[in-house]
């Protein structure tokens, strides 16, 4: 299984849309970190893009997202990804914290498109 982490400067992106990379953590059959290689990110909102469907193709199952838009959350769990919203932190330590059933989603997504007029609902 693969997880995939939007990533800037090896820690947890704050917003899905605007991330550098994404942080892509194989496990190994033994449900431990095997590898973990970036991907960059595509152009334009995360929403807007196939990033989620690429994702699910490289056989991603699992979203640990900072913030995000609920258009892109509707698309990556359209594409069978299951996502986790409010998370933080250093990449390996999160996934860590995933594999020890330590990270939970928190329901909550921002409004708005565009770097003036973002508006997070938090």
């Amino acid at each position: 299984m693969k997880i995939a982490i939007p990533t800037k400067d090896n820690q947890v992106d704050s917003h899905f849309g605007h991330c550098e990379y994404f942080s892509i953590v194989e496990l190994t059959a033994d449900n431990k970190i095997g590898s973990i290689e970036l991907m960059e990110s595509p152009q334009g909102c995360g929403c807007k893009s196939n990033v989620a469907n690429q994702l699910a193709e490289m056989g991603v199952k699992v979203m640990l997202a900072g913030n995000m838009g609920q258009g892109a959350v509707n698309k990556i769990s359209q594409a069978g990804i299951q996502v986790y919203r409010g998370c933080s932190g250093d990449v390996r330590e999160l996934a860590e914290a995933y594999l020890q059933e330590n990270v939970v989603d928190s329901g909550t997504t921002c409004a708005g498109h565009g770097d003036s007029d973002h508006v997070c609902q938090h």
